[in-house]
């Protein structure tokens, strides 16, 4: 087949359903992947059909290395190619870091499946798809808190900071076949933080990060998307890098 394709993990709703969106709109068959979220995940096909793509939906857990085999061989028997994928699936526990007793090594464990072993696995399962068809493109979605210490916890900055290591580590054993980049946003609006912390910190936080930041703008799904798609199809060299994607937060206004 003539067409690429691209596998987004995480994919039913906010930056991972951008992203397969962004992909589609550019030419892009795309894989649609969730773990619960089969609804989100049927939204997010259909957008990506209008814009004529061929939308595969695969259920699968990233923590589980049998589920991401499965999902490759699924990918590989609809499409015959994989030539990019974003490892967007992520999980947290939203604690506040100043009271050590909110996690335990249970949460860890739970978050480090999902953020760290799940893009080890789902790389590794995809990986003779991508060789397949040089140059390959892994982008890893990691977070500004592996940068802060800030963020929904402990565990999830750790996670977040683990899979920084593990990106370069793989830009340097899977290259020249294959590149992988990680983006490391900050506020990212959605429903996502919204739950996790209340809408009333929800806002809070926003506002604070836009009164800090050069850009006075937080995050959105469409701009991780965009960064997504120019690591994935257009920075042909480039590798091993975390890219930030934050608004100026870090910066800071004079």
């Amino acid at each position: 087949m003539s067409r690429k394709v691209c596998v987004v993990t995480g994919s039913s709703r906010g930056a991972g359903a951008a992203t397969a969106v962004r992909f589609a709109q550019a030419g892009y068959d795309v894989v649609v992947n969730c773990t619960r979220d089969m609804e989100g995940a049927q939204a997010t096909a259909a957008s990506c059909r209008e814009h004529g793509a061929t939308a595969l939906i695969v259920q699968a857990n990233v923590a589980s290395d049998e589920e991401c085999r499965s999902f490759a061989a699924r990918v590989e028997a609809e499409f015959g190619r994989a030539d990019v994928l974003v490892n967007n699936a992520g999980t947290t526990k939203f604690a506040n870091q100043k009271n050590l007793d909110l996690l335990d090594a249970a949460d860890f464990h739970a978050i480090y499946d999902v953020n760290v072993v799940g893009p080890y696995q789902m790389t590794r399962a995809f990986l003779p798809l991508l060789r397949a068809n040089p140059p390959g493109a892994v982008v890893n979605v990691s977070s500004i808190a592996s940068f802060m210490g800030t963020g929904s916890s402990l565990a999830y900055m750790a996670s977040k900071g683990a899979l920084n290591a593990l990106t370069a580590g793989l830009a340097r054993s899977l290259g020249p076949q294959v590149r992988v980049n990680a983006i490391a946003p900050g506020f990212i609006e959605g429903e996502w933080l919204k739950q996790g912390h209340g809408e009333e910190r929800y806002n809070a936080l926003r506002d604070a990060w836009r009164s800090r930041a050069a850009l006075a703008e937080t995050i959105r799904p469409e701009d991780v998307a965009a960064m997504a798609f120019w690591l994935g199809d257009g920075a042909t060299r480039t590798t091993g890098e975390v890219l930030v994607l934050d608004g100026g937060f870090r910066l800071g206004r004079a």
